[in-house]
């Protein structure tokens, strides 16, 4: 049985709650944590990753500082276990009150991520979606699956389900 490791940042809100539904539709052989909680021993032993990240408002948002996990995570001794990774990514925006940086973090992690060696799974069409751009956009796809719990939080549910399916045929 492969081994599923789903890690997301920040705790206790939007991103959270989607990465326990991520996990629930995945089933018991995915493992759920904070990235605060992650260890080189996790990463090392898992299969695949599925990443989570949100895009935050530029007013509240500390992206350059060692205030973002997953800034910190990046420069990281454990960040080395990337290598060879099949990773997803979900990430979370607000495509109406930020319809120029709708999931950007998501397609920032990417880059990062694949600067480490890693190899990003799960692209996810852009149609549905009511935003002008995104870092996260490749063509007509998003890197990974976009949600938007501000506008769009009837879609979640279905968006994820499908996304899972997805990923156990890309896997």
């Amino acid at each position: 049985m492969k081994k599923i490791l789903i890690v997301y940042w920040p705790e206790r809100g939007n991103v959270e709650s989607c990465a326990i539904k991520i996990k629930t539709a995945i089933g018991q052989e995915a493992k759920l944590k904070s990235l605060k909680q992650l260890t080189d021993t996790d990463l090392k032993e898992c299969d695949l990753l599925v990443a989570g990240c949100s895009t935050v408002g530029a007013e509240t948002w500390k992206d350059a500082s060692g205030e973002n996990q997953w800034s910190l995570f990046l420069v990281s001794e454990t960040s080395k276990f990337l290598s060879g990774k099949k990773v997803a990514l979900f990430g979370l925006g607000d495509q109406v009150s930020y319809p120029n940086h709708y999931v950007d973090f998501m397609g920032i992690l990417k880059k990062e991520l694949e600067r480490k060696g890693a190899l990003i799974v799960g692209r996810w069409p852009a149609v549905g979606y009511k935003f002008e751009s995104s870092e996260a956009l490749e063509g007509d796809h998003f890197v990974g699956l976009a949600l938007d719990e501000d506008w769009q939080p009837e879609l979640t549910d279905e968006r994820i389900s499908r996304w899972v399916d997805q990923l156990k045929k890309e896997f």
